[in-house]
Order: structure tokens, then C-alpha cells, then sequence
């Protein structure tokens, strides 16, 4: 009923009922053209004309249809979201056949909708591919090492960055408050510190306003409305969620472009203080010697910057706040966490070298980034090519979504894959033990190319904070009514919610 529901939010004097009509001509025309299948469809649920599937699906909380689907239809099922064929990918097996071992054919991907609303389209990181994605991602890769990511230099910044955010949570002197924004605020100037070359006071509005519309745009374009919209893109003109997306965008884009103008007038080729200067430095080389075809140009730079600032502040905030509830929610846990950093590290700034004497607090780490389960969606892929894949005949071009979320709640790999349980990384010994089902950053091609430097953020913020702090919901209110559920936007986010930060004596 949510689709039926949220469709009729945008009809107009029978606007909709007319395109709905339309299209239901065009696809039984379609359906009536269609060649000689070159193979089996993998099986799923029987579509509507217009609709497909998307009667039987939650768009509010669609991984979970989806991985029931799969108890149905198995590991490798197909969907329609309206017209559109999409293959899901369930389970660790499954997901890490298509993404590493058939990385190429699965490698490439579908770039929605929504990713399009500035309309410039296959520029930038994540939502491009061919030669100009190949590019950058190389390119931001390298330039991400040498500024520091997964090194000590990147350690410093992350441990200057940590008593700011130390000073900004005893403000409240223990009393209850929102961590979503002073969290948000320190992991983005670590991204920020790699790609301008400095990082931001928390008070300067244009950063403070650039970080809350990108977080902003994260969770509503995960919404119903959006998913529809990807779907059925001619609903964007009724949609007033799409209008607040594009005026956020927009407005980052123009501050994004004044903070490239003013790092290119004191521009030193001999000295590079971040990506961005990287980038333009480059694009000056390439425009020097008439390269053709060069893909450092402009937009590339807006698009690249954007997705590393998005990327790198929202899932490494989310997943820190995430981390600091669950503490809260976990108290029995959390002291273990604090009996270990006490005896391990004791007031002394925790470092990245410490991470192999803290194993119950690494598995913690670990299992908050399991449960949070952030990307449960992971973003769309493509096939770049005909597929035959576990019996089953994918064509080239087809979206596929390998389900993040089946690998990381696998029942076949995780002893409770539904509970909170860091046993889960940890050995009879209790020494911390990898697992390779642990994918929260997805695998193959396009796997997280910030993964070193969030996997470090996450292990500094968390220890330095819990150090210092003991963390607890607000009074009157319990543990158990801090909830697990989240709130979906293109990542899954903590419910609302405030957390006490008490300084420990």
C-alpha cells in the first residue's frame, strides 16, 4: 500500500492515471517484441504490467523483502522495479562470486536517476564508468596515499581532529544531546584536510551548511519518493523532495566551486596541498600539451570532490554514531571496551599500532560496522557484458544489486547474525579473528576506495572517545528503548535519538 500511496501523492486531474495508461500500452508492446531468450532467467516473483513488483515489495525497507524473496527464489532471483528487470545477489557466496571473481562482467554501474538531477552524466566516482571512471578512481586512489590515507600522517590529522570533537561533547557537560552534527562535523574536516589541503573551524557556516545539506540529500534520496522516482523518473515534476535535492546540490556545487577558485589563485605547482590541487596541477599539464580527450577537466573535478566529501563524511559519521549508541544501548559491553583501553592503552592517546593489543575492542569496532549494516542496498551495479552466472542468463546492461546486507546477516556464516555479538570476531582465545564474509565496504571493482582511511577514523574516534567518555541514553530513559531499526536513506542511519556523554573520573 506505501506504493500506492506515495503514487498518489503526485496525481493531478488525472495526470497520473493518463501516464500510467501509456505506459501500460508500451509495455505489453514490449513484452509482445521481445527475441528468443538467449538462456534461463533466474527465476522471482510473477510482474504487473506498469508496476512489476513493486506491489510486493517495502519500498520503505526494501533489503528486507528482499532477502525474504530469496528464502523463495534462492541465491540469484530477478525483480521488476516498474518496467525494469533487476537481478539480486543474496548471501556471502553468492555476492563474492559476482563482485570478486567475476569482477569485470559485474563491475560496472547503473547510474539512477537521482544521480543524474544536475544532468551530468558518467563524470566523477561513483556513479560513472568506462575510461573516465577508470581514471578517476585511480587517480583519487593515489592521491588519497600520498595525502596521507592508512599512514601516520593521516593518523595525526585524525588525532587532531579528536580533542576538537573531545571539546565540542564536554560542552554539554554531560547532559543529553544529538551527536549527529559535531560527529559529522570532525569526520568530514578528515576528508576535507585530504582533498582542500585544511581542515574547518565547526563554526564556519559555509563547511557547517555544505555538511548538513549533503547529509541531507543522503536521507532523502533514499526515500520512498526518490525510490519511485528512479523508477519512474516522469514523476519528478510533482515531487517536491526532488526540488530540495537539487536547490542542496546546487548550493554545495557553487561552495565546492569557490573553494577550488580560491585554492587555484595561490596554486603552487611544487607544492600540492591536497586532491584538489593535485587535480588542477594535472589539468594544467594536460591542457599545456593540447592533450585530447583529457578527463581532468572541471566537471570531473566537481563531481570527484563531491562523491570523496559525501562518501567520507556520511558513512564514517554514521557509522561512529551508530557505534556510540550501541554502547549506550550495551553497557555491559561497553565497560569491557573501557576495562580493556584502560588496561591496555591507559591515558595516553590511543593509536592505530594499538589496534593488535585491543582485540575485544577491534572485534567491537567490527561487529557495530556488521549489525549497523549502512549500505544495505550497496549502490547499483550493471553487467558490462552477456553473463551466464550460476545457471542463469543475465543479458549486458542489466542492474544488479548485490544485497550487502544478506552477506553481512549470512545465518550460514554469522553464529547470530541478528543479534549484537563481537564474539562473532573473536577466536576461543579471545584474539580477534578476520572474516572474510565482512563486507561493509562491498568487494571487487568497486569496492570503497576510502576503506583504509575510514577503518582507521573509526578505530581512533572510537577508542579516544570511550577513553574519555562513558556514554548512556538520556535519564528517564532506558537501553531497550534505544532502537536498532534505523532510518533508511541511501544509508541506514541511527533512529533519532540523544546520548549522554559523562566524563570519566
Amino acid at each position: 500500500m506505501a506504493v500506492v500511496e506515495a503514487l498518489l501523492q503526485f496525481s493531478s486531474s488525472g495526470t497520473l492515471l493518463a501516464a500510467l495508461l501509456v505506459f501500460l500500452v508500451l509495455y505489453v508492446l514490449s513484452s509482445n517484441s521481445k527475441s528468443h531468450k538467449e538462456g534461463k532467467d533466474p527465476p522471482g516473483p510473477k510482474p504487473l504490467p506498469v508496476l512489476g513488483n513493486l506491489l510486493t515489495l517495502d519500498l520503505e525497507r526494501p533489503f528486507d523483502t528482499l532477502c525474504e524473496l530469496s528464502k523463495t527464489y534462492g541465491n540469484v532471483f530477478q525483480v521488476f522495479l516498474g518496467p525494469s528487470k533487476v537481478v539480486v545477489l543474496t548471501g556471502y557466496k553468492t555476492v563474492k562470486e559476482a563482485l570478486v571473481n567475476r569482477a569485470e562482467e559485474f563491475g560496472d554501474r547503473y547510474i539512477q536517476p537521482s544521480f543524474q538531477l544536475l544532468g551530468k552524466k558518467n563524470h566523477g566516482i561513483l556513479s560513472a564508468n568506462g575510461e573516465s571512471w577508470k581514471e578517476m578512481r585511480r587517480f583519487a586512489l593515489t592521491n588519497l596515499r600520498d595525502f596521507g590515507m592508512g599512514k601516520r600522517g593521516c593518523e595525526d590529522k585524525i588525532i587532531e581532529e579528536i580533542q576538537y570533537l573531545k571539546k565540542e561533547f564536554k560542552k554539554f557537560q554531560g547532559k543529553a544531546f544529538d551527536t549527529t552534527r559535531p560527529v559529522n562535523y570532525a569526520v568530514s574536516n578528515i576528508i576535507s584536510s585530504i582533498v582542500y589541503g585544511s581542515r574547518f573551524e565547526y563554526t564556519d557556516p559555509r563547511f557547517t551548511a555544505m555538511v548538513d545539506r549533503a547529509n541531507e540529500n543522503v536521507r532523502l534520496s533514499g526515500s520512498v519518493s526518490m525510490r519511485l522516482y528512479n523508477i519512474f523518473p516522469w514523476l519528478g515534476p510533482f515531487m517536491n523532495i526532488k526540488k530540495v535535492i537539487i536547490t542542496n546540490a546546487l548550493k554545495n556545487r557553487e561552495s565546492i566551486t569557490q573553494l577550488i577558485s580560491e585554492l587555484l589563485e595561490t596554486l603552487n605547482p611544487q607544492d600540492s596541498r591536497g586532491f584538489v590541487d593535485s587535480f588542477l596541477i594535472r589539468k594544467q599539464s594536460d591542457e599545456k600539451s593540447n592533450k585530447k580527450d583529457s578527463h581532468f577537466h572541471h566537471e570531473n573535478l566537481l563531481r570527484s570532490v563531491v562523491n570523496l566529501f559525501v562518501a567520507g563524511t556520511d558513512t564514517t559519521g554514521t557509522t561512529l554514531r551508530w557505534g556510540l549508541m550501541i554502547m549506550a544501548k550495551y553497557p555491559h559491553i561497553q565497560d569491557r571496551v573501557q576495562e580493556e583501553i584502560d588496561r591496555v592503552i591507559g591515558g595516553r592517546q590511543p593509536m592505530v599500532d594499538d589496534r593488535k593489543n585491543l582485540p575485544y575492542t577491534d572485534a567491537v569496532i567490527h561487529e557495530v560496522q556488521r549489525l549497523a549494516n549502512i549500505v544495505p542496498m550497496n549502490l547499483p551495479h550493471m553487467t558490462s557484458c552477456d553473463v551466464n552466472f550460476n545457471g542463469y542468463f543475465i543479458k549486458k546492461g542489466t542492474t544488479v544489486i548485490p544485497l550487502l546486507t544478506s552477506v553481512l546477516r549470512d545465518e550460514s556464516v554469522w553464529e547470530k547474525p541478528h543479534s549484537f555479538y563481537p564474539e562473532h570476531f573473536l577466536d576461543e582465545k579471545g584474539q580477534f579473528v578476520k572474516k572474510d564474509a565482512f563486507m561493509p565496504f562491498s568487494a571487487g571493482r568497486r569496492i570503497c576506495l576510502g576503506e583504509s582511511l575510514a577503518r582507521m577514523e573509526l578505530f581512533l574516534f572510537f577508542t579516544s572517545l570511550l577513553q574519555i567518555f562513558r556514554f548512556s541514553p538520556p535519564p528517564g530513559v532506558s537501553g531497550d528503548e534505544l532502537d536498532l531499526k534505523g532510518i533508511v536513506g541511501i544509508t541506514l542511519n541511527p533512529s533519532p535519538h540523544k546520548l549522554c556523554a559523562v566524563q570519566r573520573s
